[in-house]
């Protein structure tokens, strides 16, 4: 695979899982905010930092990876670099649309291992790289965490209330 065309098809599939996810969460946020938040939920304020962080990182990865790395680990890269953000944009899909919330926690369940590749590269692309990658990978292990805390807040408010 050439150097330029994994950039520009990792950084599309960057811009599609930021536009996409940025969407999806926005169609529902009366019912988000009503939710009873598990306890380890940081603050809006974080969540509005990691992400600009994430999706740069992500594309600044992808195209250190592309300059770096064989046409075999650019491959793997690609792969799970997609697989990942279809498994974090279903996450936002089931989460925001019809609200499966112990659903959505399997699909992040998904982009995090779908994402061990991608740290794993990191690492062999740059040691600085692989410690920048380290955020995201513990991100989506809390929005893991968080969507299965969600789903248990509501399942016990639900029996709460019968």
């Amino acid at each position: 695979m050439t150097r330029i065309i994994l950039g520009i098809l990792g950084t599309a599939i960057i811009a599609i899982y930021a536009v996409g996810s940025g969407r999806l969460v926005a169609t529902d946020m009366q019912w988000y905010r009503s939710l009873a938040k598990p306890a380890w939920q940081p603050p809006r304020i974080v969540v509005g930092l990691i992400w600009p962080y994430n999706f740069a990182m992500l594309t600044t990865a992808t195209w250190i990876v592309a300059s770096r790395l064989s046409n075999t680990l650019q491959l793997v890269w690609l792969t799970s670099l997609t697989l990942s953000v279809l498994a974090a944009l279903t996450w936002a899909w089931l989460f925001f649309t019809p609200h499966a919330l112990f659903t959505s926690g399997i699909a992040l369940v998904f982009a995090t291992l779908f994402a061990i590749p991608l740290l794993v590269i990191s690492f062999q692309a740059s040691p600085a790289l692989g410690i920048a990658f380290v955020p995201y990978q513990l991100w989506l292990v809390l929005a893991t965490s968080l969507a299965f805390g969600y789903s248990a807040k509501q399942r016990l408010s639900s029996r709460v209330q019968i």
